[in-house]
Formats: structure tokens, C-alpha cells, sequence
């Protein structure tokens, strides 16, 4: 018996139709790459420029660059700049926070509620008595429930009744 159909892998009677072949560009790959070795060449010019003493850098022939105290300030902006948006979006989290006795920590526009005509049927639940009062339960009986009955050892004393 030679079946012609596929199936799924999750219900062998069902049918599985396979996914239609893609023609993708190999386009990102070559952007990435050309931005990994930017990037390493960018970065290699810059400790150059950082570390070299001047009369290595003028004898390759740059008659002008920044000075060096940009070497040092680039990246501590960058780490400042990295921090402060840090910063910014907890800042405009607890901004776009609504206080505590603001109708909408409770509900929204999408909320269903029910008609105002009918009967409420949650209304029986909302009596006082609906909710025992919370109380602490002891460790023993805590103890109890998780890990049922000790057993004791015959070494063990008997417990007092």
C-alpha cells in the first residue's frame, strides 16, 4: 500500500501539505559581512589613532587629526549615553504608570461588563460570609499536608497521646 499524500507529524491520518520552496537572497549576508569588517577596520583606525605617538601617524601620511583628548571622550559619552537611555525608558515606564487610585489599575475601554437591567449572578458570592476570615495556619499542620505523617524509627521515643 503506497500512500501519496504526506502526513503530519502530530496525526499520521491527517494531511500534511509541504511548505512551498522559498528563493531567498543571500543579500544579508553580504551586508553583514561588510558590516562586521567596517566595523573591526573602524576600530583598528581608532586605537591607531589612540595609542601611535605623532610621528608615526604624520609618517603614514595624516597631516590632520582629532585631538587626542577625543580618545578618551568617545567612549565615556557613549557609556553615559548608553546609561541615560537606561535611564529614559524606566522614566517614561513610570510616567506612563497610572496612581494607585486611578480607575484604569482596575479596568479599561475592553472591559465586558455585564447589563445593568439584568440580574447579576456574582452578586450571591459578594455577601460578607462569602470568604473565610485569613488566619495563620501552624507549622505542624503545614508540615502535615506537604510531607503526610512522620514515620517513626523503632529507636525513636512514642509519642504522647
Amino acid at each position: 500500500m503506497v500512500e501519496t499524500n504526506a502526513t503530519s507529524p502530530v496525526s499520521p491520518l491527517a494531511p500534511y501539505p509541504l511548505p512551498p520552496t522559498e528563493v531567498r537572497s543571500r543579500a544579508p549576508e553580504f551586508y553583514g559581512f561588510v558590516a562586521w569588517t567596517s566595523t573591526y577596520l573602524v576600530f583598528l583606525f581608532f586605537l591607531l589613532w589612540a595609542l601611535l605617538p605623532d610621528e608615526y601617524i604624520v609618517w603614514l601620511g595624516v597631516s590632520w587629526y582629532p585631538n587626542r583628548e577625543w580618545a578618551l571622550l568617545l567612549p565615556s559619552y557613549s557609556i553615559v549615553l548608553v546609561l541615560l537611555t537606561y535611564f529614559t525608558y524606566f522614566a517614561l515606564a513610570i510616567a506612563g504608570t497610572p496612581a494607585f487610585s486611578d480607575l484604569s489599575t482596575i479596568t479599561d475601554s475592553k472591559a465586558l461588563l455585564p447589563d445593568v437591567d439584568e440580574p447579576n449572578p456574582y452578586l450571591g458570592h459578594a455577601s460578607p460570609n462569602a470568604v473565610p476570615e485569613m488566619f495563620d495556619i501552624p507549622i505542624g499542620l503545614v508540615n502535615r499536608v506537604l510531607y503526610g505523617r512522620r514515620r517513626r524509627k523503632a529507636t525513636d521515643p512514642p509519642e504522647a497521646s
